[in-house]
This record gives structure tokens, sequence and C-alpha cells, in this order.
């Protein structure tokens, strides 16, 4: 089984990273679509091996949320919140 990371985000370099690292052993693919950070959440996500796309902000989640999930490759996709984190005993 091959799993996508799908994140849309905007200025989350606060818990950006520590959402990607709680999921990084099981994902095969981060796909992280950005509506316009200011910050430094596209080059921490980056950092962490992150594939970014830019979408630019049409005030719909549906549409940013479906061209995130257009860009997933593997067979089953996880979506997940900049804020969100995975707790280890979940992983199994």
């Amino acid at each position: 089984m091959s799993l996508s990371l799908c994140m849309i985000v905007k200025n989350e370099e606060d818990t950006i990273a520590g959402c990607i690292r709680s999921v990084r052993d099981l994902a095969d693919e981060i796909v992280v679509v950005d509506t316009g950070s200011r910050d430094r959440t596209v080059a921490s996500a980056e950092s962490l091996g992150a594939v970014i796309y830019e979408y630019e902000w049409n005030d719909s989640f549906a549409d940013a949320r479906n061209f995130a999930l257009s860009k997933a490759t593997m067979d089953w996709i996880l979506v997940m919140d900049a804020d969100d984190e995975l707790e280890r005993e979940d992983k199994e």
C-alpha cells in the first residue's frame, strides 16, 4: 500500500514541520498546496521532502482540496491540516 499526504496551507511555519514529521515514515509522498504563504511555510515543508504546488486562493476550500488531491500519485491519500499530528500509537 502506498500513501500520499495532502495538505492545503497558508502561513503555517510554526506547525507544518511537526505535522510532516508525524507521518513522514508512513507517507510515500508529501503534497503541499500553498495558497499564498508569506512566512517560511514552503521552505520548511520543502526541507522535509514535500513537493510544493502553488494555488491561487479563490475562497473555496473544496477547489483547493481537489487541486491537492489531483497531485497525489499513490494508492491511498491522507488529508491533514498543518496543525494536525498523528499520534505514535495511532500509526498501526
